[in-house]
């Protein structure tokens, strides 16, 4: 998979493909985590910025430059970065790499148009706090991390949001948005030589034979907690809701996802509660059951800590039977070895499961552009599905063991 470097530090990667649709952009290793407290929800904030006009349009330009032709411009924050992305047919590459470049690293954040764009995130904050499905998850988080950033709101708070002004939002870009906290990812048919043309010019920088790595930490960020080693005490916490069922997380600590036991962890959690109907959570309190219509274990790496937690809704009365249920099932993890034909029908379920996961082709962009800007080399699924092939029956156990040891569990009820 081809890589260079620009004279001015940005990295960029590139795979080909047989479609006449390519996906390209940005990752800005500028996410939520990076924020001083001071500058709560600033990363997404800027990242809403970034469309309302830069030295050379207007936004009603910006909105227009790529949809004229059929692209789609688009953008998402989270805690570990802010990614600007485009897809467009490969005649128009050169369309969205001047359009990208301009937006991230040109933008104006009018006084004006931080005004008006403020109302439309608080409301977003609103409309979120209205669906505790979704504010479980952020408030897990917190109760996880504490007060560190990891543990902040991506969306910031009304009250400091309110606050900003352009010379915020250029005191944030000035330090984050450099080309060498950044990469461009291109993932389609094309011709990696003149990608590079195209960015040189657009960055006024030469093509260096530098060999690509990950930028260094910022001044200022915070460590992350290690495995196990998490900011906060493990817990239970119930908070009243007014709403018409439970909602129920459960979960604690790992580690980050560049650790080696990454792909056992990957295939544990989707033989407790994967996407599939036959995870063992999902035979057992649902089909078995009947007390949820849905429940499902997640894991969330970032490239130095990690957690995993298991969701469900319920009702009232059924809470402390369901989570029994849980805790009974990593119990088996934790002590039972699966049996070879257990553990071939796991790795063959999630293999399967990758396999058909990439041909989601923009996700499949994303997720090569990440690894690379965190990690400074390119995502190999073949490499991917043979480390799995590679778990053993007793690594998977003994991970169990310890991620699902009762007194590391933390757990949040909304009821």
């Amino acid at each position: 998979m081809p890589t260079a470097t620009l004279s001015n530090g940005l990295r960029v990667i590139f795979e080909p493909s047989a479609s006449e649709v390519l996906y390209c952009g940005y990752v800005v290793c500028a996410g939520t985590r990076h924020e001083p407290e001071a500058d709560s929800g600033m990363a997404h904030f800027l990242e809403h910025l970034s469309f309302k006009g830069t030295t050379r349009r207007t936004s009603t330009q910006i909105n227009n430059f790529l949809e004229r032709v059929g692209g789609d411009l688009n953008a998402f924050t989270n805690k570990q970065e802010t990614v600007y992305h485009a897809t467009v047919l490969r005649k128009d590459v050169a369309r969205a790499v001047d359009l990208l470049t301009d937006i991230v690293f040109h933008s104006t954040y009018p006084q004006a148009e931080i005004t008006k764009e403020v109302e439309v995130i608080v409301d977003e904050i609103d409309s979120y706090r209205d669906s505790p499905s979704e504010l479980i998850f952020d408030e897990f988080e917190h109760l996880l991390f504490a007060d560190a950033p990891l543990g902040r709101d991506i969306l910031g708070t009304p009250e400091r949001l309110r606050q900003y002004t352009t010379a915020d939002a250029h005191r944030f870009a000035d330090r984050y948005y450099q080309p060498d906290n950044a990469i461009f990812f291109v993932y389609g048919q094309t011709d990696f030589a003149r990608v590079l043309r195209l960015l040189s010019k657009a960055h006024q920088a030469e093509v260096t034979t530098a060999p690509p790595s990950p930028p260094e930490v910022r001044p200022g960020e915070v460590d992350a907690p290690t495995a196990f080693k998490g900011y906060a005490t493990p817990t239970t916490r119930i908070v009243q809701k007014d709403t018409h069922q439970a909602h129920v997380m459960m979960g604690a600590p790992t580690f980050g996802s560049n650790d080696p036991r990454r792909f056992a962890l990957i295939l544990l959690n989707n033989l407790l509660g994967g996407p599939g109907m036959n995870s063992r959570l999902n035979m057992v309190v649902r089909e078995r059951h009947g007390l949820v219509y849905s429940i499902d274990a997640y894991l969330n790496s970032y490239p130095d800590a990690g957690y995993w937690n298991v969701y469900f809704g319920c009702d009232v009365d059924d809470v402390k039977r369901c989570l029994r249920l849980v805790k009974r099932e990593l119990q088996k993890l934790a002590e039972k070895p699966l049996t070879p034909a257990q553990l071939k029908a796991a790795k063959d379920q999630l293999c399967g499961q990758i396999g058909i996961s990439c041909d989601n082709r923009e996700g499949y962009a994303l997720a090569m552009a990440k690894t690379f800007a965190h990690f400074g080399r390119h995502r190999n699924v073949a490499d991917v599905v043979a480390a799995i092939r590679e778990v053993t029956a007793e690594q998977l156990q003994k991970l169990a063991a310890e991620i699902y040891a009762p007194e590391r569990l933390f757990t949040l009820i909304y009821q």
